[in-house]
């Protein structure tokens, strides 16, 4: 992304894009720390969860999102997009069940859905940032973010053992997340923090897809009827009708 940033200098094209300003630099500065938080709970869940079950429970970024924008920054929500959230957030329920019979949780589970709070959180700073230059966002959150991961993983001990895996990494995040926050910040402009994360929520089932298919590990009939009902509520919450559509109708 700094490469990219760099061309981008050089062609001049930076000119037509705001910059922060000290005003947004709480935001910015929460959604770093958040976006440091987050990863480590869901690594924590990832230890005892199944690959499938943790893609599945990254869908309750949306619900997260969703109450934050409504309840924090006022952002408003319709009938359909609450419908949506109740089904996501009873396939969550589902999915966090550890033992149907005695009702227990898992703590995998709890620590996944953490780590979609943390996520819903940084969701709404960025949104509140989102009409500045998204390569900086970028910028900003993968260079911050990521020296504040490193740091904490050399104070508990760990090292680079395999070299290789450094450039796979890296070739991962430019996709994964480089190039993925940077239409993500696009699309906040447009459609709003609660809204953007229901589109995004495609991206779990990919992950759910994926996994079943590499591990072959086939899960619990719990597990069917929860992505039942993420399906239902993730198309709830992307066809929702993003205000700023209904609000060219009324002038109209």
């Amino acid at each position: 992304m700094g490469l990219i940033a760099l061309l981008r200098k050089a062609k001049g094209t930076t000119k037509n894009e705001a910059k922060i300003t000290r005003s947004e630099w709480p935001y910015t500065i929460a959604m770093i720390l958040l976006d440091i938080a987050a990863p480590i709970f869901l690594l924590l869940g990832l230890q005892s969860t199944t690959a499938a079950g943790a893609s599945l429970l990254n869908n309750f970024e949306i619900v997260a999102t969703a109450i934050i924008a409504l309840a924090i920054f006022k952002e408003k929500l319709s009938a359909r997009l609450w419908c949506g959230i109740c089904f996501v957030t009873l396939s969550c329920a589902l999915l966090s069940l550890k033992d149907m019979a005695s009702l227990q949780f898992s703590f995998g589970s709890l620590f996944i859905l953490l780590a979609c709070v943390c996520w819903g959180f940084e969701n709404n700073c960025t949104r509140k940032i989102s009409s500045k230059d998204p390569l900086q966002i970028v910028l900003l959150k993968g260079i911050f973010s990521g020296l504040g991961s490193v740091v904490i993983g050399l104070c508990i001990g760990e090292r680079i053992t395999v070299l290789w895996s450094v450039f796979a990494i890296l070739g991962i995040g430019f996709v994964a997340y480089g190039l993925s926050i940077f239409f993500y910040v696009y699309a906040q402009r447009l459609l709003g923090a609660a809204r953007t994360s229901a589109y995004y929520a495609i991206a779990p089932f990919i992950g759910t897809f994926l996994s079943l298919a590499i591990f072959r590990e086939l899960p619990q009939n719990t597990y069917f009827i929860a992505l039942g009902l993420m399906i239902i509520g993730t198309w709830l919450c992307a066809k929702d009708e993003p205000l700023f559509q209904k609000n060219k109708t009324v002038n109209k």
